[in-house]
């Protein structure tokens, strides 16, 4: 087979995927509808460690969680979910919400779009000061 028939298959091929990625929604990015999606996503990281309380954000990308051992954050991350606890963040104000800046290095810092309440009301939660 010719170079230039293999390479137009293998763009086509891509491209085909990549389209009926998009068309078919999987390449949406994750919300979380309910308490229980947030608490599914935090018993995939911390399967030990029940959660106590869940406060969903209304743009529904990220949850503030309370445990026995201290509030958890879950947040999305593309099409899936990840989760850490908030021991040692700082928390600061951006234009559209919040920044939290984690002593961890695979995830350093989540943005999270925030109403001032909900900021208000997380920061409360959290016991921390922005």
């Amino acid at each position: 087979m010719p170079l230039t028939i293999l390479i137009a298959l293998v763009v086509i091929g891509i491209a085909g995927i990549a389209v009926l990625t998009y068309w078919l929604g999987l390449s949406r990015p994750k919300t979380f509808a309910s308490d229980s999606d947030v608490r599914a996503a935090w018993f995939r990281e911390f399967s030990d460690i029940p959660v106590t309380h869940v406060t969903l954000c209304q743009s529904g990308n990220g949850a503030l969680v309370q445990t026995p051992n201290g509030p958890g954050l879950v947040w999305a991350m593309g099409v899936d979910s990840t989760a850490r606890f908030l021991t040692g963040a700082s928390l600061s104000a951006t234009d559209t919400g919040m920044r939290i800046d984690l002593p961890d290095y695979s995830a350093p810092h989540v943005t999270l779009r925030l109403t001032p309440t909900e900021i208000t009301q997380w920061t409360g939660q959290i016991g921390a000061a922005i």
